[in-house]
């Protein structure tokens, strides 16, 4: 997942690419450790599996919280359930 882009009224564009299409939404980190994501988009290629994408694309739209521990950003749900991510410059 990038969060790298530019910074607009207070939300940044990401993307994440998971093998076959490439999907994009709008991020917004606010005070507490909240966090709120659009409803993704995504390109529209024909792949021979999509599941890996629509979970994550299903997943990523209820996370509700983040914290952030050295490389790691962790995104947690209303019910503790969590996605993990590790900074690409890590080494």
């Amino acid at each position: 997942m990038n969060l790298t882009a530019n910074r607009v009224k207070g939300k940044i564009q990401a993307s994440v690419y998971m093998g076959c299409n490439r999907m994009s939404f709008a991020s917004e980190f606010k005070k507490e450790g909240k966090v709120k994501f659009s409803k993704g988009i995504s390109t529209m290629k024909a792949c021979q599996d999509m599941n890996l994408e629509n979970s994550f694309q299903k997943k990523i739209e209820t996370m509700t919280h983040y914290s952030i521990e050295g490389h790691f950003l962790t995104l947690t749900d209303d019910h503790g359930n969590t996605m993990k991510f590790v900074a690409a410059d890590w080494d």
